[in-house]
């Protein structure tokens, strides 16, 4: 079989599959299952064209990372074909313990278990499969490799996975802010002492890159019309995991009614074997196919907010740097239930408060060094001309409160 195969990706054209072991692990049913996972979650109820999946987002990581390591090569760089490679591979791997609708509801369905932690179980389950060919894939992306670079390349503060999402989600939802110059970027990276480093000459270019990064966190992952809809996604998953806590029969495909179940969702995934399988069955499409079947239930939680969510009748929003008064609280509170004729114990399904925050550059442990023309390592945020950074390192926060629209007393 011939598995030098070609994707053509609408962000990078042409992208070729390296060789026979990637196009196999491409193949794998944990990877495949990425195509029926939206990278954006539930964004495109705001921007319609982002239908694009943690599949695209994978190849074209992969991508990347092999335009990135032959540029360090190119540079005198020594990188083993194997750890090329495994390089390719764990960034590839990097985003399979995704749950449904991606970040959507990533603590909602499995409590206390980080989508990076689920990755590495899936992919040393993978490994077993692949007789240990994804060793070295496994230490880099873990960061326990010796050579220090090749994990900042999987996840650091300028890293292959941002390097692509931004230029992706940025191309799919149509926000020009998010455009970033991938490649300028990557010909301006080069290595000291085996860890990653910016050519001075960069300093702009990842000036604009940490600036994408803070306008896309505002204009599309933090939109307030996207937090609304990721509010109700994430209160329909728990008003269904209470109802079968209390033994009422809801109809769900296997692989949601499995996670429904509180007492599973809060083992361990390591110790169960037979969880983490049920995991890699679960994808977008048992989330909408069951609210499908939701919006004829007998609870009226459930049957109310599934109808709206499946319809785009979404919540209103207020957002702001200070917390909703209590006044404001209240008076939504009293509309719901005047409206909805339910218990004041029901309206906390209805009217949602909580915290978004967003920081573009975080220094703490994974800063970005610019190699200065003198050979000095200087943090990026301390570049005299480039206040704009020093800004960017603080992180801001915002309040909002959920309501649904259109409710009179």
């Amino acid at each position: 079989m011939n598995k030098k195969k070609i994707i053509n990706d609408p962000v990078y054209g042409f992208i070729t599959i390296p060789n026979d072991r990637i196009f196999d692990i491409i193949e794998h049913r944990y990877v495949q299952r990425l195509r029926r996972i939206r990278q954006l979650g539930i964004s495109d109820l705001v921007y319609p064209g982002a239908i694009h999946s943690r599949f695209h987002h994978a190849i074209g990581a992969m991508h990347l990372m092999g335009r990135t390591l032959n540029t360090l090569r190119s540079k005198g760089h020594e990188i083993s074909d194997e750890e090329f490679e495994a390089a390719e591979i764990a960034i590839l791997l990097h985003d399979i313990g995704h749950g449904p609708f991606s970040h959507s509801l990533e603590f909602s369905l499995f409590p206390n278990v980080p989508h990076e932690q689920i990755s590495l179980w899936l992919i040393e389950r993978m490994n077993e499969e692949f007789n240990g060919e994804l060793d070295m894939a496994i230490q880099i992306f873990s960061g326990t490799y010796h050579r220090k670079f090749l994990n900042q390349l999987v996840a650091s503060q300028l890293d292959i996975d941002r390097l692509d999402y931004l230029r992706r989600d940025s191309f799919f939802t149509g926000v020009q802010e998010g455009t970033i110059g991938a490649e300028r970027i990557i010909k301006m990276l080069n290595l000291v002492d085996d860890e990653l480093v910016v050519e001075e000459k960069g300093i702009y270019s990842v000036e604009n890159f940490l600036n994408a990064r803070r306008l896309m966190y505002w204009q599309v992952y933090l939109h307030k019309t996207a937090v609304a809809a990721e509010v109700m996604l994430v209160e329909t998953v728990l008003r269904a995991r209470k109802l079968v806590s209390e033994g009422i029969q809801l109809t769900s495909t296997p692989a949601l009614s499995y996670f429904l179940n509180q007492n599973k969702a809060d083992a361990s995934f390591q110790e169960n074997q037979e969880m983490l399988e049920m995991f890699s069955q679960l994808d977008d499409t048992d989330i909408w196919g069951s609210i499908k079947f939701w919006v004829k239930s007998d609870d009226f939680i459930l049957r109310t907010i599934s109808d709206q969510l499946l319809n785009r009748r979404l919540f209103g929003i207020k957002m702001s740097n200070e917390a909703p008064s209590l006044d404001d609280i209240n008076y939504r509170v009293e509309k719901v239930q005047k409206a909805y004729n339910i218990s004041l114990d029901d309206t906390k399904s209805f009217v949602k408060t909580g915290t978004v925050s967003n920081a573009a550059y975080i220094t703490e442990n994974k800063s970005i060094k610019i190699l200065t023309k003198s050979g000095k390592l200087v943090d990026v945020a301390e570049a005299s001309d480039l206040p704009n950074i020093q800004a960017m390192s603080k992180i801001v926060k915002k309040h909002y409160l959920c309501y649904p629209k259109g409710l009179s007393l």
